[in-house]
């Protein structure tokens, strides 16, 4: 009882010295911010909404390329960016678990056997001098209770981490498939631009064996014909320029699928759909929960607040509790009798007192984490619906200028329709259906450079609205902290 009496003395003063140890006027100074705030209404204006704007899990399907379903489902049974990714994911779980271990009491034993010879000058005679063989078994037992929390938090905050990890692991997916789904894009412009290469090849070509004919009927000076020949070559570059490309594109593409590079050879002309544009009517409520990179800062949002509880738990005295059971003796005979019984253990109170500004200086540390995290969360929140905002007026823009290109080529095929059949009724030259072919050609070019660049913008969409990764409810953020509040 008396002991008992002590200790709580004990503990009541060395809460009464912790002042000399004070966080006294340290705070963070960032705040989340609120979603709601960065408006963006007038700038998605006119967009289609739909509540079934959201990407699927499998949003790269919109495109309608079989050959483009196999190369995703290849990349992601196999990336070693992913696997590194679910490592890194692993690693932060077993972290957690070490937080929740430190948590709990432990039991260990051990046998032993000890050689020691002690000198006289200190021992006498009895003893010193000697050199004696002792065999011991013993059991330890060390617990510390987390009167402050100080252990809780940290594995808390080992939580977060290991929660932020595991959404790290997702978001990696996502960046693989778009990167994935942009190559490809780029390998079918490729592909348009090598189409139109090849035609206006052929028709530089006529118009070299025109002037050829002519040169020799002696009504040409030659000029047109080097002139034409120049043309030609340069037509001939771009093919060869083109197919680089695409062996290029073909290469970077079995790369990310985690192959060889004869992998590439087997990749044929895509054959893409272009999507439609709209936006979620849900954008703003639900853009937090849909996109993991946000869902994952907030996790380490979470992680560095549950630091700071930790720092601040550690201004508090610890109370450790021991305790050792053993057997000891001098020879094996008899160390299971009764006199061999070695016991030692009981409760000890630690405080920091005066620690030359360590602990203060490690609860700024957590502190200015915490502001860190915070503003971590809050350029990716600005990031994200940014993101959204330059993918849809991109794909607004790309758009008109497709369908005023579309039109503009429209009219040269129909002017170039006309004139061949002027041609075929003698009224118009060789000569002038090949020029009237020329601009039919330029605005398949620039189809072609605007068709892929609406294709990416929609890429650059589906990774704005979160890929359509299923965050699952038990590493949210929002659902966690309900969970804890109910407890």
């Amino acid at each position: 009882m008396l002991r008992t009496a002590t200790l709580a003395v004990a503990l009541a003063g060395t809460v009464l010295l912790a002042g000399c140890a004070s966080s006294k006027g340290l705070a963070t100074h960032e705040h989340l911010r609120d979603a709601a705030s960065l408006h963006s209404q007038q700038t998605l204006a006119g967009t289609p909404l739909s509540a079934a704007a959201w990407p699927s899990a499998r949003w790269w399907s919109a495109f309608g390329d079989p050959q483009l379903n196999a190369l995703m489902e290849e990349a992601l049974a196999g990336a070693p960016s992913l696997a590194a990714a679910d490592a890194r994911a692993r690693k932060a779980q077993a972290q957690a678990g070490l937080a929740d271990a430190a948590r709990k009491p432990t039991l260990g034993g051990s046998a032993q056997v000890l050689g020691m010879q002690l000198p006289q000058t200190l021992a006498g005679n009895e003893l010193g001098g000697k050199f004696q063989v002792a065999d011991l078994l013993m059991l330890s037992f060390k617990y510390s209770p987390d009167l402050w929390g100080k252990d809780n938090a940290k594995w808390q905050a080992a939580v977060g981490n290991a929660h932020a990890a595991e959404v790290d692991a997702q978001a990696a997916r996502l960046s693989l498939t778009a990167n994935i789904a942009r190559t490809y894009i780029a390998l079918a412009q490729a592909f348009d631009l090598q189409s139109v290469a090849q035609a206006e090849h052929t028709r530089a070509e006529a118009l070299v064996l025109l002037d050829q004919q002519r040169v020799k009927a002696g009504v040409d000076n030659g000029i047109a014909l080097a002139q034409h020949q120049s043309m030609a070559a340069g037509a001939q570059q771009q093919v060869q320029a083109a197919q680089q490309h695409i062996d290029q594109l073909r290469t970077a593409l079995a790369m990310l699928v985690a192959a060889g590079p004869d992998r590439g050879l087997a990749i044929t002309r895509p054959q893409l759909a272009q999507s439609a544009l709209a936006i979620p009517a849900s954008l703003t409520s639900d853009l937090l929960a849909q996109r993991a990179d946000l869902v994952a800062a907030r996790w380490r949002v979470e992680a560095a607040q549950h630091g700071i509880d930790a720092s601040k738990a550690a201004f508090y005295p610890s109370l450790n509790l021991s305790a050792l059971a053993g057997l000891a003796a001098g020879n094996l005979g008899d160390l299971f009798g009764n006199k061999a019984l070695l016991l030692n253990g009981g409760p000890a109170l630690s405080l920091p007192i005066f620690e030359g500004g360590q602990l203060r200086n490690q609860l700024r540390a957590s502190q200015a984490d915490a502001d860190l995290a915070v503003a971590n969360y809050n350029q990716t929140l600005l990031s994200a619906i940014h993101d959204v905002a330059d993918a849809v007026q991109t794909a607004r823009t790309l758009d008109a200028q497709i369908a005023t290109t579309t039109q503009a080529r429209t009219a040269a095929a129909t002017a170039f329709s006309n004139v061949q059949q002027r041609q075929r009724a003698g009224l118009a030259s060789r000569l002038d259906s090949l020029n009237a072919q020329k601009p039919v050609l330029q605005l398949e070019q620039q189809l072609a450079t605007l068709v892929a660049a609406r294709r990416s913008a929609s890429v650059d969409l589906d990774q704005a609205l979160g890929g359509g990764i299923a965050i699952e409810a038990s590493i949210s953020p929002d659902a966690a902290a309900q969970t804890t509040a109910s407890k």
